[in-house]
């Protein structure tokens, strides 16, 4: 006898209770309804959204320690890491630079702040005060000083990327020197300490649409959805020039890895779509590092190229600034120069590495480049107060590929890439598995033997 099909509704109800995808994009339609219709009730979920985000938050600093530890041991060697890092930077800054001058370019030919005859003493400047909280971006060299732990509790408890990778570095490099027969059961536990943090992970994940659905209930609750009719030029301008820049990205993913950024747009579409929700990509870091792990990255690469790039490769962040700083000064009439938009361009470079968890940080790095400009009136900034949350989507999920990208790239050039599992993986070919679901526990590594002294030849190579 034939098999019975089953009905619509029936697989209807299958997909939803077994994709994590369909249930993200139905509690983001549902949250759109809710903060439309009843907008003191979308505000009152909120804490749903925030909730998860703190809890997501707790999992990443020991996971980031964790992967790295046990990628640097894995690999086996420390000047490779040191050279995937610097390839990183080199990578994040020509990445920030395109997207920097992309935005500039497209401000320049689309004009969107061009005859709204703004004048700026009517504007309310105490209002930037309050978003920013009266804080300041950190100098280059707070910055740096602030990369390094004074405290290894402390590291963890702030939730500092940047610290935690330092310790997580030289926990790595001890580890390398002592190698195997001095300390045979350190690595083994960091690795089944990850296994804890992913599985903590994978139960945190199940509560993704409620926390899509507060967040956007919320946000269209508070914010509601006339910013997109006073400001439309200027957020159709900032998403068309984010599209251009993902395809310019896609492009030299192509080139360097034989990759399609698009079949790993498909491959990634439940946490995207959960970055969306959220408007957070760090909700999402650790499925992100488990989905490159698996299309053929590295551990050492991931560990080291993704946290990193949270604080240093800021492509939609980028695009934001530049359009927003020229759709200011076109809003209130100045003209900006070639040499001053290329002073955009330098100080925005400069202020974009120090933006990551700064509350507000992108009114802190306008009003210092409206500042450096010396044209434009500092409470002119106060314009992008009504779209500021709006461009959330843009700035997440252009960061999120872009640092996506950015692993691949150097992994590509380190050799630190498996291209026929990627491949395959992003062909459907091999299916993605959570590690918390796996049957199989991860066979446990090697140290590197212990390095004996150098020879005086090898100290002078």
């Amino acid at each position: 006898m034939p098999q019975s099909v089953p009905s619509l509704p029936r697989r209807a109800a299958r997909v939803l209770r077994t994709s994590l995808f369909a249930q993200v994009a139905c509690a983001l339609v549902i949250g759109v309804v809710v903060g439309r219709l009843w907008p003191h009730a979308g505000t009152a979920v909120q804490p749903l959204g925030d909730g998860f985000v703190r809890l997501i938050k707790a999992m990443i600093a020991p996971l980031v320690f964790c992967v790295v530890v046990a990628g640097i041991t894995k690999a086996g060697d420390l000047k490779a890491f040191g050279r995937i890092g610097l390839k990183a930077l080199l990578w994040f800054e020509v990445a920030t630079t395109v997207a920097l001058v992309v935005g500039l370019l497209a401000g320049n030919l689309a004009g969107p702040g061009v005859g709204m005859n703004v004048d700026p003493s009517k504007l309310d400047a105490s209002a930037v005060a309050d978003k920013t909280g009266g804080g300041s971006l950190p100098s280059t060299g707070d910055f740096i000083l602030h990369s390094l732990p004074d405290s290894a509790v402390g590291a963890f408890a702030e939730n500092s990327l940047l610290q935690v990778l330092v310790l997580a570095c030289l926990v790595g490099a001890a580890l390398l020197h002592l190698g195997n027969t001095k300390v045979p059961a350190i690595l083994p536990a960091i690795e089944q300490g990850q296994e804890v943090v992913f599985a903590v992970v994978g139960f945190i994940m199940k509560l993704a649409p409620l926390a899509v659905f507060g967040a956007t209930a919320h946000l269209v609750g508070e914010y509601g959805l006339g910013a997109l009719s006073t400001y439309g030029k200027l957020i159709g301008v900032c998403y068309a020039v984010a599209v251009v820049f993902l395809v310019l990205l896609g492009l030299a993913m192509k080139a360097v890895t034989g990759l399609s950024l698009w079949k790993f747009v498909r491959y990634t579409r439940e946490e995207l779509l959960l970055a969306l929700g959220t408007a957070s990509s760090e909700t999402v870091m650790p499925r992100m590092m488990q989905k490159l792990r698996h299309a053929g990255c590295r551990d050492d690469a991931v560990g080291l190229v993704l946290p990193t790039g949270y604080s240093f490769n800021l492509d939609g962040a980028s695009i934001y600034l530049s359009i927003g700083t020229l759709f200011i000064a076109q809003a209130v009439g100045v003209d900006l120069s070639l040499g001053q938009q290329i002073t955009v361009v330098v100080v925005l470079m400069l202020t974009s590495k120090g933006m990551a968890g700064v509350p507000g940080s992108a009114f802190l790095a306008l009003s210092a480049t409206a500042s450096a400009l010396g044209v434009i009136p500092a409470g002119a900034v106060a314009l992008l107060l009504g779209v500021d949350r709006i461009m959330d989507a843009m700035r997440v999920s252009t960061n999120l590929l872009g640092n996506c990208v950015a692993v691949f790239v150097v992994s590509r050039w380190e050799g630190a890439l498996d291209t026929v599992k990627a491949k395959k993986v992003l062909g459907g070919e091999i299916p993605f598995v959570p590690e918390e679901d796996r049957d199989e526990p991860a066979e446990a590594p090697e140290l590197a033997k212990p390095r004996g002294p150098k020879s005086a030849a090898e100290s002078v190579g």
